[in-house]
């Protein structure tokens, strides 16, 4: 009993100590972990508490034990149509944009004079915000919009495109590609870490530019493909910028558009089914958080650099 309250007292000194040694940086990092309790850690932990919940936001406050959860395997005929939409988004628009990403990185990355504007024009879009480019993109796309007018110059009849189930699908992962930019500016990054000697050494070898590209660019480059294909991963399956132009409320045409955060919005804030729109919204998160431990788990090809 003396040895275990000793050890107590002995760790309550070692925490005391650590504490007053790093007591500056504690006091830094209490904005954030402040904010990350407050806007990221309570609400989490209480729409999982509402998803038990028959839950109206107003009057309705029922318990619903795991009502919500079968309602959305078993009864909600949407649900699955929502799931494999942006399924279907994300095994396209993710290789998609890592693909487009990295050759452009590896455009601008090239030592050519006035390479820096066309850095500056590629990550643009990327400062623009959402509910903004999705504004523009309905009207590029619109059937008198600037695409129509440019395919008419060459007698080409108009594309309804975000208006018709068989082009709408393909128009959102082409609006998709507007902020390839963002994964430049990592790529960039990425590319400024690989030593320069790796290269030096390879063309006294005589290995060329593609030779260069496929023994040394991607493999040092590794990390980063890892990073952008989780966080591309995460990203698609969130997607949620239809609502503001695709017709039938976000849906499309025979719901060919409709992803599966649109219909939480739509069960939260148009159907006030709160309790339900929890219980989707933590049916998401389990499916992000398996598939990324799944990449993970299949990480072995990544290189960190010797010293990890």
């Amino acid at each position: 009993m003396k040895e275990k309250n000793s050890a107590a007292v002995k760790l309550g000194k070692q925490v005391k100590q650590v504490l007053r040694t790093n007591y500056s940086g504690w006091l830094f990092t209490l904005p954030l972990t402040i904010g990350i309790l407050v806007f990221t850690i309570y609400p989490m932990i209480q729409s999982l508490y509402y998803s038990f919940f028959d839950f109206s936001g107003f009057n309705t406050f029922e318990f619903a034990g795991w009502g919500n959860y079968e309602q959305i395997f078993k009864i909600d005929t949407e649900f699955y149509k929502v799931l494999s939409n942006t399924v279907l988004y994300a095994v396209i628009s993710v290789p998609l944009m890592l693909v487009l990403s990295y050759f452009v990185a590896l455009l601008v990355n090239m030592q050519v004079k006035g390479v820096t504007v066309f850095r500056v024009f590629y990550y643009l879009p990327c400062m623009i915000p959402g509910v903004v480019s999705s504004v523009i993109w309905k009207d590029i796309m619109s059937d008198t919009g600037a695409l129509n007018t440019i395919l008419s110059l060459f007698n080409i009849p108009p594309n309804p495109f975000f208006s018709a189930a068989s082009t709408s699908m393909f128009a959102v992962i082409v609006m998709g590609l507007w902020g390839v930019g963002g994964g430049m500016v990592l790529w960039i990054a990425a590319f400024k870490n690989i030593p320069t000697a790796l290269y030096e050494a390879a063309k006294i070898d005589g290995a060329g530019a593609m030779r260069r590209l496929v023994s040394i660019t991607i493999p040092m480059s590794t990390s980063m493909i890892f990073y952008n294909l989780v966080t591309g991963i995460i990203g698609s399956l969130q997607i949620n910028s239809t609502m503001i132009f695709a017709p039938q409320g976000g849906k499309g045409m025979e719901g060919s558009i409709y992803f599966y955060a649109v219909k939480i919005y739509k069960e939260a804030f148009e159907y006030y089914s709160l309790g339900y729109a929890c219980a989707l919204a933590w049916v998401l998160f389990i499916i992000i958080a398996a598939l990324t431990a799944v990449v993970f788990k299949t990480s072995k090809w990544v290189y960190y650099g010797e010293d990890a």
